[in-house]
């Protein structure tokens, strides 16, 4: 069981280094390096690097989500009384639906809206329809990354009170 449990909180901890390293790492440092060098590419240059990026994340995300309720369903088959386990499922079940919305709906939007504009989104006028939809999109993955990294928070803090 302690294996399981090992493998459980260290699933957890990569997911929440993964998200950090994207948001606080990789995008900014994509962005900057990327629109310095290419002055008028790099913006879009540097959209579909981080995209790759993401869409990576997505799929260790969704494999990391499979064995933590893997892990989970072994230990509650193995404690004699597994206080917990069916919310803690509950939780990566929805970082994993989470995960899955943002892989599989919101950024295949994001990518068409940026393929069908041919430039980047940043140079159309502030009013542009397009502009407005890839910012609510942009904001939505945002938030549902955000949401994946407070689910392995709480899950850390409710592992950390035992």
């Amino acid at each position: 069981m302690f294996l399981l449990r090992f493998l459980y909180v260290a699933l957890l901890a990569l997911w929440l280094g993964g998200a950090v390293a994207l948001v606080g790492l990789a995008a900014p440092a994509t962005f900057e390096v990327l629109q310095q060098e290419y002055p008028d590419t790099g913006r879009s240059l540097a959209g579909r690097v981080f995209g790759e990026t993401l869409r990576r994340f997505h799929l260790a995300s969704y494999a990391a989500g499979a064995l933590m309720v893997m892990c989970l369903a072994g230990i509650a088959t193995m404690a004699p009384s597994p206080v917990g386990v069916g919310g803690k499922v509950g939780v990566v079940l929805a970082m994993l639906i989470a995960s899955a919305y943002s892989g599989v709906v919101v950024s295949p939007r994001i990518e068409r809206i940026q393929q069908a504009i041919g430039q980047p989104v940043a140079s159309l006028p502030a009013g542009d329809p397009r502009r407005g939809q890839f910012g609510r999109l942009h904001a939505l993955s945002t938030a549902l990354l955000a949401a994946g990294a407070a689910g392995t928070l709480l899950l850390l803090y409710w592992e950390a009170r035992r």
